[in-house]
């Protein structure tokens, strides 16, 4: 399983040992470089920021306040995950010219993947101990100290998890960088493959890596230490809701806004090009197939990936040790790398030492569908295996039971939810996967997201519109169930498990 995360990776390695040491320095130390660097580094540093305040705001609004309408805006702060972000960047730019360059990548890029801090903040602060807050007032302390000191510290570490999650979708983004028209590191890392100029696009995904590196790292260290949950085997206190007073008015004016940019502006632009394009807009006969295909090899892709993260989830949680962190740990550097160097990688070890067995046949774009997405089934299948108490396998096996079918009988209907979380995530993630899919999609198939890109990049908009909408549909239901798993999450105690959400 390891070998097979390791495929991108390895194939960077080997293009650059065949360039040389020499050129790939001279390769990476270029004008050109700097340039990718700071251009992606600032839109990281600005969005992820941007995305942790959103997201820790929003969670608290819903949360933590008497908010009229909780369960509501709940679900519809959340559904925005479902909308790739390259549907997002064309609901906003098919609109207005304002929205490019950098500017239209922050805005963008910031409603397309708050949610990513949304969810688990909002786990963990439902899941939090108020009794911390009203020890801390009791000692003079006030509101905003408490808030800043105490409820945020509380939830440190799902912020700065789902920043780290913000920041590696920002470092593999392409698609709507490309539509926006800034110039990232994996904007040009697939022109120089489009230009057949490997060693080029090797040295700069290389780059990319390093700077994953960096963020895994980053965010590390500033989780800090200590502990964030309750240490007394007491009941916690009934959490109650802070009354928003004459704040309520201008807080439902900002969750409204936040809605209608990041939901509204993408569909609201698909059906309005779908009425521009008339008649012509509705092609079924392509929809209806590029809809199935999509399906399937989100299925598939999602199964594969659940399966691949059980074993691991369970010997991460179960055996814990520097080692096994580790490797968990850089299982997150697939996240930063563009779905183009994972087909890419996927595509050379096929040719070179399977007789090109499989090449662009489903099961190779399931395959990499499943180590792109990994590390997502991860995140949720870990959580809910740190809920589930090893001490009832340990009942189970001194009933006579082995070890093997009390997994399957107590520890597995345990974790079904973060199952079918994780199911979920890595299916919504392959439905809206492009780069990747533009590579090694089987000859004659054709899913959603390409249709879509090839209408777009014609500048057909009405015939790409109706593309959009569908795949926001098939999304928006496991977004849906993925929003209710982190709901339900705290519920099941998610004291020990908020550590592990991301």
């Amino acid at each position: 399983m390891v070998t097979v995360l390791a495929l991108p990776l390895a194939f960077l390695l080997r293009e650059a040992l065949d360039a040389g040491v020499s050129n790939l320095w001279h390769l990476i130390w270029r004008s050109l470089t700097a340039s990718l660097l700071w251009n992606t580094v600032r839109l990281t540093v600005v969005v992820t920021v941007l995305c942790a305040v959103i997201g820790t705001l929003a969670a608290y609004g819903v949360e933590r306040t008497d908010l009229p309408g909780a369960r509501v805006w709940a679900v519809l702060v959340v559904v925005p995950f479902a909308i790739p972000d390259f549907v997002v960047s064309f609901g906003w730019s098919s609109l207005s010219s304002w929205v490019q360059g950098f500017r239209g990548a922050v805005l963008v890029m910031t409603l397309a993947v708050y949610p990513l801090v949304y969810l688990p903040v909002a786990a963990s602060l439902r899941g939090a101990d108020p009794g911390q807050e009203d020890i801390a007032r009791s000692l003079g302390v006030g509101r905003l100290v408490t808030f800043f000191r105490v409820t945020l510290g509380q939830a440190r570490r799902a912020i700065f998890g789902g920043c780290l999650l913000v920041a590696l979708v920002i470092l593999a983004e392409y698609g709507a960088f490309e539509i926006l028209g800034f110039q990232t590191f994996t904007t040009e890392i697939f022109t120089e493959f489009r230009i057949v100029d490997t060693s080029v696009a090797c040295a700069l995904s290389l780059v990319l890596v390093v700077l994953g590196l960096f963020v895994l790292m980053g965010e590390s260290a500033s989780r800090g230490g200590g502990r964030v949950s309750r240490t007394g085997s007491g009941v916690q206190r009934a959490l109650v809701r802070r009354h928003l007073g004459h704040a309520r008015l201008p807080v439902l004016v900002a969750y409204a806004l936040l809605v209608v940019a990041a939901l509204g502006v993408p569909i609201g632009s698909s059906v309005y090009w779908i009425f521009e394009g008339g008649a012509d807009s509705l092609v079924g006969a392509s929809l209806g197939s590029a809809a199935l295909y999509t399906a399937g090899y989100s299925l598939g892709a999602a199964l594969v990936a659940t399966a691949m993260a059980l074993p691991v989830a369970l010997l991460v949680t179960r055996h814990p040790g520097r080692v096994h962190a580790m490797l968990e740990r850089t299982t997150f550097l697939v996240l930063a790398m563009p779905g183009l160097v994972v087909a890419l990688a996927i595509s050379y070890f096929s040719t070179q030492y399977a007789n090109s067995f499989g090449y662009q046949t489903a099961p190779l774009l399931v395959l990499a569908y499943s180590i792109m997405f990994f590390p997502l089934a991860l995140v949720c299948v870990r959580a809910s295996v740190a809920q589930s108490s090893v001490s009832l396998e340990e009942v189970a096996g001194s009933l006579g039971v082995r070890r093997l079918p009390a997994v399957l009988r107590v520890t597995l209907p345990l974790i079904a939810p973060g199952i079918g979380a994780a199911f979920c995530l890595v299916f919504l993630s392959a439905v809206t996967e492009l780069t990747a899919t533009l590579i090694l999609i089987p000859t004659n198939a054709e899913t959603l997201a390409t249709q879509f890109w090839a209408y777009q990049q014609n500048l057909s908009y009405g015939q790409a519109a109706p593309f959009a909408l569908v795949i926001i549909a098939i999304a928006a239901v496991p977004s849906y169930v993925l929003g209710r798993f982190f709901d339900r999450l705290p519920r099941r105690g998610l004291a020990q498990a908020q550590r592990e959400v991301v």
